[in-house]
């Protein structure tokens, strides 16, 4: 069918809003803080109420309560008991979006629930990470191994995107050596996201014990793991002594830090009670590369691909605020649209800004693809059978 009527939306410099999908990527800066900051004053810029839990009726209203339900919890992949009210997107995301061709498998599922019982034991607030934390303090003792409790921090770190994506990595990797995830980011990052665990909290306490610590950790610190392998300081017996380790993860990470993912050191990493990480890649398909993780891998994700889609959906709920901003946005561009398109334009060169060939490649692309049609070309009008088809098209650059 021809397309004969379009609407086009550009937006320069906002996060591209798609279905129910916010996305906030800002530079890929390594001053602490950088990117939630930003994303948390564009989302003050004007504020206005929370969305409340009538704003999904008219979504609802052609819908079995019983459906629904099951619906929000994604084929088992979330678990019921949260106050609805204080994270409305867990309930209310799955009615803006189509229904997921992919079902996250049944070892998935349990391992979530293990991982689920593991954090309400061992996260703040519990005896065994008191006592964990305790062994960071010097000339302090604690013996976290005769409470299986053991701890993987993840750092905040470059823009929100790729906080976003390497979060995910660090979870699945806490997941598979039954450690706890802590997330370092404060107000800020409870400012746009809700807590993924019922009945406890995934960020780092305030006055965990190294946290003043923690903005120095570099490739060159002497508690770095590549670091002390460059220097052959690290083996069986000296691993023994450590309560933590930094992981240079970033990529600028040399090959000393990318022996992470080697058998023979995770199995000396597996006695250290802390390890602290630094991180803006998306590292979880070189877990499957590490022969111990391969198996339970492929139980957990039989689909190798859909490793982010189903931890991002797990792990990533956007806060009462943001999703106000969301399901408005939404119900001002998008809903009435047959199609949407997003376009991304990234910039390195800010001085330069995008150039006339970019600029001609895009159009080019967009044209030539069919997803939009050429512009000043004559079109026929449709018949009386055709019907118009709406486009939203997005836009949004980044520098």
């Amino acid at each position: 069918m021809r397309i004969t009527e379009i609407l086009a939306y550009s937006m320069v410099i906002i996060p591209v809003l798609l279905v129910i999908m916010v996305i906030f990527l800002g530079h890929d800066s390594y001053d602490q803080g950088n990117g939630f900051a930003k994303a948390s004053r564009i989302i003050q810029i004007k504020p206005e109420p929370n969305v409340t839990s009538e704003d999904d009726s008219t979504l609802q209203r052609d819908q079995n309560p019983k459906d629904s339900v099951d619906l929000s919890l994604l084929g088992g992949l979330l678990v019921p008991g949260f106050k609805k009210d204080t994270c409305l997107s867990r309930y209310q995301s799955s009615l803006y979006r189509k229904a997921s061709p992919y079902k996250p498998s049944m070892h998935l599922i349990s391992k979530l629930r293990g991982y689920e019982e593991l954090h309400k034991r061992c996260g703040p607030g519990t005896r065994p990470y008191t006592n964990a934390d305790r062994l960071l303090k010097p000339k302090q003792t604690g013996d976290p191994e005769s409470e299986g409790c053991k701890y993987v921090v993840w750092m905040e770190f470059s823009g929100l995107g790729n906080r976003i994506i390497s979060i995910a990595s660090a979870f699945l990797y806490a997941m598979l050596t039954d450690r706890v995830l802590l997330v370092e980011g404060g107000e800020q990052f409870s400012d746009l996201f809700c807590e993924p665990f019922l009945d406890t909290t995934w960020l780092l306490p305030k006055d965990f014990t190294l946290t003043k610590q923690l903005s120095g950790f570099s490739q060159n610190s002497p508690h770095c793991h590549g670091e002390m392998l460059k220097r052959r300081l690290i083996n069986g017996s000296t691993v023994s002594s450590l309560s933590y380790l930094y992981l240079h993860l970033a990529h600028d990470y040399n090959d000393h830090d990318k022996m992470f993912f080697c058998e023979e050191d995770q199995s000396l990493l597996k006695n250290v009670p802390w390890l602290i990480m630094r991180t803006n890649n998306f590292f979880a398909p070189s877990l499957f590369l590490i022969p111990s993780f391969e198996e339970e891998l492929g139980m957990m994700f039989p689909e190798k691909g859909t490793v982010f889609h189903h931890l991002g959906r797990y792990l990533f709920h956007p806060s009462n605020h943001v999703w106000g901003l969301i399901t408005r946005y939404y119900n001002a561009y998008l809903a009435k649209a047959d199609e949407r398109i997003g376009l991304q334009i990234r910039v390195f060169d800010e001085k330069s800004g995008v150039s006339p060939q970019v600029t001609k490649q895009i159009l080019s692309c967009v044209q030539n693809e069919e997803l939009l049609p050429k512009l000043g070309e004559q079109h026929k009008q449709p018949s009386e059978e055709e019907e118009f088809k709406l486009k939203a098209v997005l836009t949004q650059l980044n520098r």
